[in-house]
């Protein structure tokens, strides 16, 4: 007599392949997350340390005022300015063909660019309000060719590194020069007792802010206004 055989139907093996299948998906889905947020991170370590420097750069770079002198020929108001500026210690390079001087006498209200024709590097000078470096386009304040009221001169007084030349005038440390104002031109000269206010503006960084008041008097030609003690 033949053996009957008994069949028995058993679904633990498809159980288990679902169970794989959804486990290597599990670990596809989790290496996808986990591959975006060390990119998103790696991202934002990235951004942050760029902020970082831009942000260091920002907050160590400026301008510091060290005086103002000015010029005024006998019986007459003050027709020269020579601010003398350095950078701060640890301050970044500061290009002064991006540098602006913003001056006001409650009249009027100029804003003044470095002009690469006044410029001058000497090795020593008798009289620095006789140096070639103040702007004067012989036209009267106020004329339509006037260009003495948007423009200023640069005179070097330390540049050991000779970073600063006429047309790529670069401050580094330990640099100093004079930033020369025609007043004639763009204040109309500055009479005795008369508050000036403004800023030096570098592209980057803090700007040197100017504030003062001229004598009552002008008993001398040449006067410090401003000194930074």
């Amino acid at each position: 007599m033949g053996k009957r055989i008994k069949l028995f139907k058993n679904n633990n093996a498809s159980i288990g392949i679902g169970a794989l299948i959804v486990f290597i998906a599990i670990i596809l889905v989790a290496g996808i997350a986990a591959s975006v947020l060390i990119q998103t991170s790696t991202h934002l370590e990235t951004r942050a340390a760029a902020t970082g420097r831009e942000t260091t750069s920002e907050v160590a770079t400026g301008l510091a005022v060290f005086s103002i002198e000015a010029y005024a020929a006998s019986g007459s108001d003050i027709s020269k300015l020579a601010i003398l500026v350095r950078p701060w210690a640890g301050s970044e390079k500061i290009d002064l063909i991006h540098t602006h001087i913003e001056l006001s006498d409650a009249s009027t209200k100029i804003i003044l660019n470095y002009t690469t024709s006044n410029y001058s590097k000497p090795n020593g000078l008798d009289d620095i309000f006789s140096a070639d470096v103040y702007p004067d386009d012989n036209y009267p304040y106020h004329h339509t060719s006037n260009r003495d009221g948007t423009q200023y001169g640069i005179l070097v007084l330390d540049d050991y590194d000779d970073s600063i030349s006429a047309t790529s005038p670069i401050m580094n440390r330990g640099d100093k020069v004079y930033l020369c104002i025609n007043a004639t031109g763009a204040l109309n000269n500055i009479a005795t007792n008369t508050h000036i206010w403004g800023q030096i503006m570098p592209e980057i960084g803090y700007s040197a802010y100017l504030d003062f008041r001229t004598p009552y008097t002008y008993v001398d030609n040449v006067m410090e206004i401003y000194l930074d003690m």
